[in-house]
């Protein structure tokens, strides 16, 4: 999400995964012994409602644990080796393309770095380039289905920044899609966890062009900016359509060829 990539705007939720380095069988050597998973699970708990307590200017954060393994209905917290294990044999392509943008946030250096091994480890994995882009192509249209402007309301001329065509999420998607494409030849891809500093690699390192990444991170800069003016104002993520005309145009005619085109790279 937003905090993993060093992007966090205002308004924005936490979305957050608990990973601890301990057996899951073993037992805290605390005063009172208890199993780790249980320690574990209620300091998570604990967490998220110091993250979410309400003040006087309105909830602090809306912390959202979704993409833990297993979603909704996985346990709260993980080990780092069942957190590696359901990565390599049970995630789908939409949770690599979240780990893209995973980073550590606290807790101890020697966890961070395990987990960073995991991360890398994963997103530099070889994959079939023809399921890989189906998989990401699949997902984007089901969000546009649930989360864009709907045709219904298409005559009101508005233009979502972040779900509707050529907005956000598709240049989100595209960097996402080149990562995991690209990764297993240039682990370079895998330092930073933000769009426009992927965008970067993705350019010295020749993996993409320097007139197609300076246009997503250019068309991206200008709707993150966008969005950022329509919060602090509390409006909804939405403006006139021809605001950001130019920009949805580029970032529509880039996705035709990287995601949809037959002849489309790699």
């Amino acid at each position: 999400g937003k905090v993993g990539g060093w992007e966090l705007s205002y308004g924005s939720d936490l979305d957050l995964v608990f990973i601890y380095d301990a057996p899951f069988d073993g037992m805290t050597n605390g005063e009172k012994s208890i199993p780790n998973s249980v320690f574990f699970t209620r300091l998570g708990q604990r967490i998220i409602s110091y993250l979410s307590t309400i003040t006087a200017a309105g909830q602090l954060y809306e912390v959202d644990m979704r993409l833990r393994p297993d979603g909704a209905k996985g346990l709260l917290v993980t080990t780092i080796s069942a957190f590696e294990k359901y990565q390599q044999q049970q995630a789908w392509t939409w949770e690599h393309q979240a780990l893209v943008r995973a980073r550590p946030i606290a807790g101890s250096q020697t966890l961070a770095g395990r987990f960073n091994q995991v991360r890398r480890k994963i997103l530099a994995q070889p994959r079939d380039m023809a399921t890989l882009r189906q998989d990401v192509v699949t997902m984007r249209e089901k969000m546009r289905a649930s989360l864009a402007t709907k045709p219904s309301q298409q005559a009101q001329q508005s233009f979502n920044i972040k779900q509707d065509q050529g907005g956000l999420v598709d240049i989100e998607f595209m960097v996402q899609f080149a990562v995991l494409a690209y990764a297993a030849q240039a682990q370079s891809l895998l330092t930073y966890t933000d769009n426009v500093r992927i965008l970067d690699a993705l350019r010295e390192a020749d993996l993409m062009s320097v007139e197609a990444t300076n246009i997503l991170a250019d068309c991206y800069r200008q709707m993150r900016s966008m969005e950022h003016r329509q919060a602090l104002q509390n409006q909804a993520g939405k403006v006139v359509t021809h605001k950001l005309q130019d920009e949805r145009q580029q970032v529509q005619a880039i996705w035709q060829t990287l995601m949809l085109d037959s002849a489309a790279l790699p």
